[in-house]
């Protein structure tokens, strides 16, 4: 369509409702109002802010009267065609309203359109600038000349030449983790004419701090050899997702950095996903080590305008790679060649509120329309993935051993219902753990012990009356933190103080049950004196703390490391030789269809922690269920057995990967209401044929596990089928119901959900 005649356009509001909104062009506009762009409009009777979906050459029949395009905020569109296309099926696929999924993708606009959009109406309060104010630091930046180096260069000189050398540019600060005198030693191969520096301000961003330099990446393994030469030569023509199946430490991140230096020299973008970047700063390291200035590391943590200017900086191909969360998906990468997805299986990429996708599965859809070469890595992969590749959706590659060719770790089940404590700390201590731990400190190690409960314990019972200290929001037990001398709610974070009576009988009295994380530091810093023993948690480490906790580890300042699931997430930390698990069982006990994969990954993935470097690793699992097949087959490192074993009782049962399901949820503030509604949306289901030909079932409604969260009653039911199209229709009919209102109440259509609480 000529320019000329693009006299209206297609704009996506942050509205909830399904649809966009036809507006004119005015004339001195035309040829600018591009799809992708930010536009200022006048909505209903307020001004409102979107973005151009399509152009038309008329307006829809039937449309008396059309408004004007007010204004255009950017002069180049903030969506690629590609990425802007893939985000309007992406809502469409999860039945969201695509203004609203656009808001989600795009950055904050800038302070000063901001500043004047509101002054000329157009803005109401929400939608203002969140997170902090940008940060900035001097950094030289040294590159290497064409100058011949001539006469004798001293150790130290040869050195920053070498580092220089292996990029296009290396940052001062950089070279002086190699070289102490690097500040002397450039300025003095500066005035040799060898390199020339620049000053330049760049994001503080804590992920662009200094980075030990790679360099030179390590040998391949055969398996990695075949797994980068297979992706590599895909690259020309995509065809499928690849699934990287490897075991802990076969060096899955080596394979991923190859194959995206691959698609950087024909000179196409990448694109890498992970569960948690704040978790992850070692792969975060490698990364920069390898591409250096070039990768663009997008988090939470940033201000608006370090993630506009990031934002524009890929746009503008100036950065060709984004490492980040979920939300990273949106990066604005022109002629992506590469999408990979670590730990595929991580329920985080999951979005629970709001726009509800699955980044894992966008990743794959986005790759698919914008013919990029597709990584699905894990050590255990999610059913859904493994079994794709299984029936050939997928492409399976395998890396079956470590990358150093080091022995996966011994496993042993400590069975909690054959050892009888002698005393109080045996009950979730046991002594052959305890031994073990002691032998591993004697011999110089480090250990990590996983308990997935934080705080120090998980509930307060009244002495007198034996009421459970309960939050007055939600349906749960409050948890003792007793360093912070509260009890909190982990789901609202209502607080009150521990010294507070019970509010049922009024005695002062609290009895302390189970087990929580800071417990098991206080009680381990006594058994292990003098040993260091350090808590990795929500509580103890958030943003930067991780990694400050993570490197005292590396460095030898902590002996035992306690944690949450925050401890299984890739940490590859050479000197730890053992590893504790404390209630194996936990997840089996969820209301949740998928707690026995949940439990196979976490044990797998933190037995993983073990061994990694020159010696040996040993894993000791308590648990009351060593016979159950996640557990079993996790302390046998055999994903496959689990695979069967769960495959077999999911296919019994109707659950994914067998069929889709579509999880509805409704909320109010009286439980009567919300039991109501939940009910009328399902009988609204019922009237489709789909459930009376028993194409699509109905389970529920019910309240939810979490029955009372933040004040709200929470009811859902759940439809599932193998036939995609009638389960499709069937939620389409439910959430014209919603749309048509259920004030108070609230409710939602959630797309392949992953949580069942």
């Amino acid at each position: 369509m000529s320019d000329e005649h693009a006299g209206y356009v297609d704009v996506a509001l942050p509205v909830p409702l399904r649809r966009t909104f036809t507006y004119a062009v005015p004339p001195a506009l035309r040829g600018r109002v591009l799809p992708g762009t930010r536009v200022a409009v006048p909505f209903a009777r307020r001004k409102a802010v979107g973005i151009v979906l399509a152009r038309r050459e008329a307006p829809p029949e039937g449309v008396a009267r059309i408004m004007r395009v007010a204004g255009l905020l950017e002069d180049e569109p903030l969506f690629p065609a590609e990425l802007l296309a893939f985000l309007d099926e992406a809502a469409r696929y999860y039945m969201h309203p695509v203004g609203e999924v656009l808001r989600a993708a795009a950055p904050a606009l800038p302070r000063g359109a901001l500043a004047r959009l509101r002054k000329e109406g157009f803005l109401t309060g929400e939608e203002g600038i969140k997170g902090a104010a940008v940060k900035v630091r001097e950094e030289v930046f040294v590159r290497a000349t064409d100058a011949t180096r001539e006469g004798r260069l001293g150790t130290a000189q040869a050195r920053v030449l070498a580092l220089v050398d292996a990029r296009v540019e290396v940052g001062l600060s950089e070279l002086r983790i190699h070289v102490k005198t690097a500040r002397a030693v450039v300025r003095k191969l500066e005035e040799r004419g060898l390199v020339r520096c620049e000053s330049r301000e760049v994001l503080a961003d804590r992920f662009s701090e200094v980075v030990p330099l790679a360099e030179a990446p390590p040998v391949a393994t055969a398996a990695q050899e075949h797994a980068v030469r297979v992706m590599v030569e895909a690259l020309a023509a995509p065809t499928r997702p690849f699934l990287l199946h490897g075991v802990t430490g076969s060096g899955k991140t080596e394979v991923y950095l190859r194959v995206m230096d691959a698609a950087r020299a024909l000179g196409r973008g990448g694109l890498l996903l992970v569960p948690e970047i704040a978790l992850t700063p070692q792969l975060v390291g490698r990364f920069r080590a390898r591409f250096g200035n070039e990768i663009a590391v997008l988090h939470s943590g940033l201000g608006e305008k370090e993630r506009d200017d990031y934002w524009r900086a890929l746009r503008r191909g100036q950065l060709r790679i984004a490492v980040g969360a979920r939300s990273a998906l949106f990066a604005p990468i022109p002629d992506l060649g590469v999408i990979v997805v670590d730990e595929e299986h991580d329920p985080s990429f999951k979005q629970e509120e709001g726009f509800r996708y699955h980044a894992r599965d966008m990743a794959v859809l986005r790759a698919h329309r914008a013919s990029a070469v597709c990584i699905l890595g894990s050590a255990t992969p999610s059913l859904e993935s493994f079994r794709h590749a299984r029936e050939g959706r997928f492409e399976l590659v395998s890396l079956p051993q470590r990358a150093t060719g080091q022995v996966m770790p011994d496993v042993e089940l400590l069975d909690l219902r054959r050892l009888k404590p002698t005393t109080p700390t045996q009950r979730y201590l046991s002594e052959p753990l305890l031994r073990a731990l002691r032998a591993c400190l004697a011999d110089k190690g480090q250990a990590i012990l996983f308990l997935n409960r934080r705080g120090y314990s998980p509930s307060m019972q009244c002495a007198a009356c034996d009421e459970l200290a309960g939050c007055p929001a939600c349906s749960v037990p409050l948890t003792e933190h007793r360093r912070e001398g509260a009890l909190r709610c982990h789901y609202c974070d209502y607080a009150e103080p521990s010294s507070d009576p019970c509010r049922a009988c009024g005695a002062q009295e609290r009895v302390p049950l189970g087990l929580g994380t800071e417990k098991l530091e206080d009680e381990l810093a006594q058994l292990l004196y003098p040993a260091k023993v350090a808590r990795l948690d929500r509580d103890t480490a958030s943003g930067e703390g991780v990694e400050q906790v993570l490197e005292r580890v590396r460095a030898g300042e902590i002996d035992v490391l306690v944690g949450t699931q925050m401890v299984t997430k890739g940490h590859d930390i050479a000197n730890v030789t053992l590893v504790g698990v404390l209630l194996a069982d936990q997840s089996l006990a969820f209301p949740d269809f998928r707690g026995s994969e949940r439990t196979f990954q976490l044990l797998a993935q933190v037995a993983g922690r073990a061994g990694r470097g020159a010696r040996a690793g040993r894993v000791l699992v308590q648990t009351y269920q060593p016979e159950h097949h996640a557990i079993a087959s996790a302390a046998r490192h055999d994903y496959e057995a689990f695979y069967e074993a769960e495959l077999a009782q999911r296919s019994e049962l109707g659950y994914a990967p067998f069929g889709r399901m579509v999880a509805v949820r409704v909320d109010a503030p009286e439980e009567d209401l919300a039991r109501r509604v939940a009910e009328s949306l399902a009988s609204e289901a019922r009237r489709h044929p789909a459930l009376r030909d028993h194409r699509v079932a109905l389970q529920g409604p019910a309240p939810a596990p979490l029955a009372k969260v933040r004040a709200r009653y929470r009811y859902r039911f759940l439809l599932r089928g193998e036939d995609r199209r009638a389960l499709r229709e069937v939620a389409q009919l439910v959430l014209a119901a919603i749309e048509r209102g259920v004030a108070p109440a609230r409710a939602s259509v959630d797309i392949d959900p992953v949580s069942m609480m």
